[in-house]
């Protein structure tokens, strides 16, 4: 047999090699962590209930093991991970640089952060390990984990192995505690509404607050960096804690707009059909309800409000704006069909790339 008869080889690509998981997308793009190999510092707490502060030389999941040390002339260390309870790398994770054409807007670090507690099977005695992450990454060696540096805005990256804990709780949002407390339902909103007028002017700090858009850790925090001469709203902008778009909806909620939850608020279908869903998506206005002879929509906003006085024509009645978080009504205007809003894909609404 020639050469020429033998099958072609059949070439497999080279599996890239392994990278540290990256925090889920929603609040901020973060620069590539360094590569394995290059010292960083780390603290790492042992299942023998030592803390130990030094430099991470390597980490190795196929072989479950990761290199240490703790100076730079101290000898190094090989650690199964069996024997590390959680693994801190301090250095937090370096911001990447915005695109030019990156959209404006990220979700609030509220709306990402949780508290987690993990426990032992068997060993309910022991303290929990607990934290709060930014998200996390469930592996076949552990869980990786993103916890808020002390400016708020960046992220250190955390590794408990699979060793350590047998169950892990996540507890709720700072936005998904907020939304308890948000309207529900129609009778509720007409009180509110009824109301509006009377409702003292709040600091925005408390609005904020409300909101689910800090939480109150952030806002003492950034109540002490805070110039004296600065305003809070601006400087929570200018820290990337909250965009530009949250600020004028906080804004209105102080002045005493109603918020609605419209995860759980039921959409009346005679609203809906009272606006073209093309008018509402280009005015990201969510029909709720009819009150007496107004229509009342959700806004994100207090600078559509002006805006909305065009829509009246087709509503052929007054219109009365409330306010609803910006993911909320994109998503329920995803999710909402019937009469002239029966959706095709290509109708699908997407995150608005600026602050309009």
């Amino acid at each position: 047999m020639s050469d020429s008869d033998l099958p072609f080889p059949t070439l497999l690509p080279d599996e890239p090699p392994w990278s540290w998981p990256m925090p889920p997308a929603g609040a901020r793009r973060y620069a590539a962590p360094p590569p394995l190999g290059t010292p960083q510092p780390c603290r790492i707490e042992t299942q023998t209930g030592l803390t130990l502060q030094g430099e991470m030389l390597d980490f190795d999941p196929a072989k479950r093991r990761l290199l240490f040390r703790a100076a730079s002339t101290a000898p190094e260390a090989s650690l199964p991970f069996t024997s590390v309870r959680r693994l801190t790398l301090t250095t937090p994770l370096a911001l990447a640089a915005r695109a030019a054409d990156a959209p404006n807007e990220r979700a609030p670090a509220a709306a990402q952060e949780r508290d987690y507690k993990l426990q032992q099977v068997g060993q309910a005695t022991t303290q929990p390990i607990a934290g709060r992450s930014a998200g996390h990454v469930e592996t076949a060696e552990g869980l990786y984990l993103f916890s808020p540096a002390e400016d708020d805005t960046r992220l250190c990256r955390v590794f408990v192995p699979r060793a350590a804990y047998s169950r892990c709780e996540f507890g709720a949002s700072a936005e998904e505690l907020a939304a308890r407390h948000w309207i529900a339902s129609p009778a509720q909103l007409v009180e509110a509404l009824a109301q509006q007028q009377r409702q003292p002017v709040i600091p925005l700090g408390q609005s904020l607050l409300a909101l689910g858009l800090l939480t109150p850790m952030q806002l003492e925090r950034a109540l002490q960096r805070k110039d004296s001469k600065a305003a809070l709203g601006e400087t929570l902008v200018d820290a990337g804690l909250v965009s530009r778009a949250d600020l004028q909806t906080a804004l209105a909620h102080k002045m005493g707009f109603p918020l609605v939850d419209l995860q759980r608020f039921p959409l009346e279908p005679k609203a809906l059909a009272l606006l073209p869903r093309r008018l509402a998506i280009s005015h990201r206005v969510l029909p709720l309800m009819l009150d007496q002879e107004r229509l009342v929509v959700a806004v994100d906003r207090p600078g559509r409000v002006l805006k909305l006085r065009q829509l009246q024509a087709y509503a052929q009645m007054p219109i009365a704006p409330v306010l609803a978080l910006k993911a909320q009504i994109l998503v329920a205007l995803n999710r909402q069909g019937g009469e002239g809003w029966n959706l095709q894909v290509s109708e699908r609404v997407a995150f608005f790339p600026t602050t309009i």
